[in-house]
């Protein structure tokens, strides 16, 4: 198993989300991940699906506690403002390699959880008895 996270790695840890969707609503090229029709993630090759010129890293857009994104865009060169999002609340990691899988996988955590925790008690219920 490769030890950079690639998509293919992060769209199969998206999907194993309980209750887990994915379309694209924005057109071709731009993967969104849903929880009960709530986006908590996109993937995309570069800038929203049209890569970053000859560097074709792969993006992917993450919910996340505005102190704590604050914090990971000052600790990892590859996270940054959420591109086309709420800066604030939205980061993009680019995976290029440079952070280990296992923090990228507890970012998704993190974007996951925030999204449930804003929904009805009767939703997280149902999503709850997954985990």
């Amino acid at each position: 198993m490769p030890s950079n996270f690639d998509h293919h790695m992060a769209n199969e840890y998206l999907l194993g989300k309980p209750e887990t969707s994915v379309g694209q609503p924005f057109g071709e090229g731009v993967d969104v991940y849903k929880v009960k029709g709530k986006m908590f993630a996109t993937l995309s090759l570069g800038k929203m699906g049209k890569g970053d010129g000859d560097k074709q890293d792969w993006w992917m857009n993450l919910k996340c506690d505005p102190e704590e994104a604050v914090m990971l865009r000052d600790i990892f060169p590859a996270v940054i403002p959420g591109y086309h999002m709420n800066k604030a609340l939205w980061n993009t990691v680019i995976l290029d390699g440079s952070i280990p899988p296992s923090e990228i996988e507890r970012m998704i955590d993190n974007s996951f959880n925030l999204v449930v925790s804003k929904m009805t008690k009767k939703d997280q219920q149902s999503i709850l008895v997954h985990l």
